[in-house]
């Protein structure tokens, strides 16, 4: 089952843009390119929803057009809101792109075991004591 995306209905199996939402997604867009954040841009328009929620609603791309539903914003618009979007993830220093990766730390780890003799007949009796004969070697 899809979804049928935030700004449209399906009418007769036809994706059409319902004007209310329509307006709202636009509304909202201005709100985020005028200062607010999506949630409070969401809010505005009388949305309840979370950060990642509304990033996502008005990122959708078929609110940009495609061969079943009509476009509700423009290229540009969903440009300028990219654009804003990494703006304000640099300056709140959350722009995670480009930094350099920790290495993790290598350990290295070897187990060696010889041949296990079966020596009990309860099966858990005989895992403990093949584990007891387990020998590692840790190196840092």
């Amino acid at each position: 089952m899809q979804h049928t995306p935030y700004g449209y209905d399906i009418v007769g199996g036809k994706a059409v843009v319902n004007e209310e939402k329509a307006a709202n997604l636009h509304k909202i867009c201005e709100n985020y390119l005028s200062g607010m954040s999506f949630t409070a841009a969401a809010a505005d328009v009388g949305l309840t929803m979370s950060h990642c929620g509304v990033k996502r609603m008005i990122q959708n791309k078929k609110l940009l057009g495609d061969s079943f539903y009509p476009a509700i914003i423009t290229e540009e618009t969903a440009r300028l809101i990219e654009e804003e979007r990494v703006r304000r993830e640099k300056a709140l220093g959350r722009d995670r792109r480009g930094r350099k990766k920790v290495e993790k730390a290598k350990g290295h780890t070897a187990f060696s075991i010889s041949r296990v003799p079966i020596k009990y007949d309860n099966p858990i009796r005989q895992a403990e004591y093949a584990y007891s004969l387990i020998q590692s070697e840790v190196s840092g």
